[in-house]
């Protein structure tokens, strides 16, 4: 949380992670017909770059992250851009698990890996969502622990398959996969690539 604190101020300055989060946004509207009415929450959103980028598709949005330092420099971002339907939220469904509210789209980005016992978050998200609701996350495919330094304790990102059967148990049908963006990292081996997904469940309803 601390290293989370200490990078927000310099996070946007990172073209990868504006391209990033501008392709991540353009995959996500082409999974789901997003409506401008609706009410959507963005789960770990640190400076809110996704957010930005699907900001003009949604109504209301909920920004929330665990990181103090990253919801101030968001904060400052929806001031300058005089932007009213952003709005900040220090939130980590891990220990703020009364948490409530109704949604019809949540996202993250980068976000499922860090937390360390996905299926009861996942499980909260499927009770936030309105019926007909969508989950969207974009996260890594399952890496070999080169993609953090030494001492990361979250999750080599994901086998699509396991992610796909905790999404079922949730209860999240009409599961759909794609692979939007690659990062490319510099290590002593070399450049490196890096996938991701982007998975998209809904909630059963009319």
């Amino acid at each position: 949380m601390t290293d989370f604190n200490e990078r927000a101020r310099d996070w946007d300055s990172d073209p990868m992670k504006i391209e990033r989060a501008q392709t991540v946004a353009q995959a996500l509207r082409q999974q789901v017909a997003l409506a401008g009415h609706w009410q959507a929450l963005e789960y770990g959103c640190g400076t809110g770059l996704l957010s930005f980028a699907l900001q003009p598709y949604l109504g209301e949005i909920t920004l929330a992250d665990s990181a103090p330092g990253m919801l101030e420099v968001l904060a400052a971002k929806i001031e300058r851009a005089n932007i009213q339907n952003m709005h900040p939220l220090l939130l980590d469904l891990e220990v703020d698990t009364a948490f409530s509210g109704k949604f019809d789209l949540i996202y993250s980005l980068m976000t499922l890996h860090h937390i360390l016992q996905v299926e009861p978050v996942l499980d909260h998200f499927y009770r936030l969502l309105n019926p007909g609701g969508w989950l969207c996350t974009a996260d890594l495919d399952r890496e070999d622990g080169s993609f953090h330094p030494a001492g990361f304790s979250g999750h080599q990102g994901f086998e699509r398959g396991a992610l796909a059967g905790m999404l079922e148990r949730a209860g999240f049908v009409n599961l759909s996969f794609s692979t939007p963006y690659t990062i490319l990292k510099r290590s002593d081996q070399g450049q490196r690539a890096y996938p991701l997904f982007l998975a998209a469940g809904q909630k059963p309803g009319v």
